[in-house]
């Protein structure tokens, strides 16, 4: 397993080729205390067993699909299912498999590019796809960059699966989260979208201003407001971290696990999207470029 560190005077950034981790993102606090804000194993060797996908790039689709696979042009693809769900791209996703590290960039901006060639029905999926993820530090900014292309009709749907903690404490229930966001995607116990789009207006999934998270659960796909420079926002005032999210993709998965004091932001495309006709497209063909650009900024709020 190879380990690449990049950083510039506000960050340090450490990615795997197992699975695109990201292992460590470090920063200070307001405090002046370096600190890690993505949960992850100190020994890369560990994330071999994982099975939340900490810090992974996951694929090919990201976020769960129904009815044991999907159909493009009429043709039926089977994916593997647990209990009628696909989930991040199957047994062996793209968060499973080692990435080449093509280039590793110390300048001023510098940067990590690593790429994944997926064969033509890997996982079920049809299509040799050609992935690229870039890792770029901008002044106190992460800039993930996925892009893909294929040489047959198929569907993608990337996202990077950080867990992000934002202080030391064993809870997160005081962070601030805000979400440009009116309407989110409703959904069975399983967390499969029925295709009903309801309002946040009062519920307890509206964050569109600034509120503390408290004991709310969240696994919740939230459209995104395409209006908005900034697609949400999490504060610690423990800390004093400020991270805010810009994004190119039409929703953003915020997931708060169980008993673990972190959250975590999946910029995507909507989960089955390729079973709901009105959800966006998740179609990639052949002579198109998917991109996904997502901007993490931390600031200081003392």
């Amino acid at each position: 397993m190879k380990q690449v560190t990049i950083k510039n005077d506000c960050i340090s950034l450490t990615v795997l080729d197992y699975g695109a981790i990201i292992q460590k993102i470090e920063l200070r606090n307001k405090h002046n205390d370096l600190i890690n804000v993505v949960a992850g194993f100190e020994d890369p060797n560990d994330y071999l067993s994982d099975r939340i996908f900490l810090g992974a790039c996951v694929g090919r689709y990201a976020g769960r699909i129904s009815n044991g696979g999907f159909r493009i042009n009429g043709k039926e693809y089977i994916l593997d299912s647990k209990d009628g769900v696909h989930l991040h791209g199957g047994k062996n996703g793209f968060g499973k498999k080692y990435w080449t590290i093509n280039s590793v960039d110390h300048s001023t901006q510098p940067s990590v590019k690593l790429s994944y060639k997926s064969r033509a029905m890997e996982e079920g999926y049809p299509g040799e796809l050609k992935v690229k993820v870039t890792y770029k530090l901008v002044g106190h900014s992460l800039h993930i960059t996925h892009q893909a292309v294929t040489d047959e009709t198929t569907i993608i749907n990337l996202t990077n699966h950080s867990y992000f903690h934002l202080d030391d404490l064993k809870n997160i229930n005081h962070y601030r989260l805000q979400l440009n966001s009116q309407k989110t995607l409703e959904t069975l116990n399983n967390q499969l979208p029925t295709g009903n789009i309801i309002a946040t207006k009062d519920s307890q999934f509206d964050f569109r201003k600034e509120k503390a998270i408290d004991s709310q659960a969240l696994d919740t796909t939230f459209i995104l407001d395409n209006n908005q420079d900034v697609a949400a926002s999490v504060y610690s005032p423990v800390s004093g971290i400020l991270m805010k999210l810009r994004t190119n993709q039409p929703s953003v998965v915020v997931y708060r696990p169980p008993g673990f004091a972190a959250l975590c932001l999946e910029t995507q495309n909507f989960p089955d999207a390729p079973n709901h006709k009105h959800f966006p497209s998740a179609l990639l063909r052949s002579g198109e470029t998917y991109i996904n650009t997502s901007i993490f900024e931390f600031d200081l709020v003392i």
